[in-house]
């Protein structure tokens, strides 16, 4: 087969692994929000955000990552001499068994969730879900590049990729909560008012 195939269909597989990371976080956040819903709709937005998240990772996520670990392999033992001799490799390796763990963090709350344990608040599943978007720009950025010689300034654009990131969900927590006061009718003071 051509490498360009085998290229082709690595890359296909790491956009659908991302997108299900990320789309699998967003429903463990809705799922989480599902629980201060009244008793009528709790149990029903519930048994939907689960249902739609076990045919996302299971249809979508799993064999996307395995589909991505196939032909990421089948391109390294292409030329195993040039790939192993290179230090952004290695390096992109290590950030895909992060991003691996990853996977397996969200396989775990997928597991909780469906046993209706919800230990993660709305606020630190969104701050995890930036975590992929972290790991992808790291990816990327080391697979185009090509290249360690700029590591410092890489970890350090990083680190600040991070804290803006960071930064935008604690701004986006704190106007939702600022909406969510807004809308809060309130409490009658048993006063009558002229």
């Amino acid at each position: 087969m051509d490498i360009s195939y085998i290229k082709a269909l690595h890359i296909i597989f790491v956009i659908c692994w991302f997108a299900a990371l990320f789309y699998m976080v967003r429903l463990f956040i809705y799922c989480t929000d599902a629980q201060s819903k009244d008793e009528v709709a709790k149990p029903i937005l519930t048994q939907q955000l689960l249902l739609m998240q076990k045919k996302l990772w299971y249809i979508i996520g799993w064999p996307s990552m395995i589909g991505t670990y196939i032909f990421g392999w089948w391109l390294i033992f292409t030329n195993m001499s040039y790939y192993f001799s290179q230090p952004w490799m290695w390096l992109k390796l290590i950030m895909v068994g992060f991003l691996t763990l990853y996977h397996l963090e969200c396989q775990r709350i997928l597991n909780s969730q469906k046993q209706g344990v919800f230990k993660l608040s709305s606020f630190r599943l969104r701050l995890f879900n930036e975590l992929a978007t972290v790991f992808l720009v790291a990816i990327v950025f080391l697979v185009v590049v090509k290249s360690t010689s700029g590591l410092l300034w890489g970890i350090l654009g990083l680190i600040a990729f991070a804290a803006i990131l960071m930064l935008c969900v604690t701004i986006y927590k704190r106007s939702t909560a600022k909406d969510e006061k807004a809308k809060t009718p309130e409490e009658p003071t048993g006063k009558i008012e002229p």
